[in-house]
């Protein structure tokens, strides 16, 4: 239920209110009793989210995520070097695709032996 903010013109009275979206405006100013409220257009307040189904992480601060990316960084830095240090790399992957596939020469020299 929201929070709607009225103020009298009468008496300039302001104050807020907890009421239900389908409830009518105030009419009546508690100060002075004249029927001259007005409701005002507020700003609203902020959203929360509580309650399961929301992450955490969703909200945390500026500089939480600038650690957060650097120690990505370092992360990846270090899985590339141990790649290096066990001997994986695309280049040795690369020569063994290349060793492989068989020559086409031989290939024709092979089928024409036969005939």
């Amino acid at each position: 239920m929201p929070t709607y903010e009225y103020v009298c013109r009468s008496c300039s009275h302001e104050f807020e209110e907890f009421q239900s979206i389908t409830a009518r405006s105030l009419r009546k100013c508690p100060r002075c009793a004249k029927l001259s409220l007005k409701r005002l257009i507020g700003t609203g307040a902020g959203v929360i989210f509580k309650g399961s189904g929301f992450y955490e992480t969703d909200y945390r601060s500026e500089n939480y995520k600038k650690q957060a990316k650097e120690e990505s960084k370092n992360a990846s830095k270090t899985s590339k070097s141990d790649d290096k240090k066990s001997g994986k790399n695309k280049s040795s992957k690369q020569k063994k695709v290349k060793a492989d596939k068989p020559k086409s020469s031989s290939a024709n020299k092979s089928s024409s032996d036969k005939s």
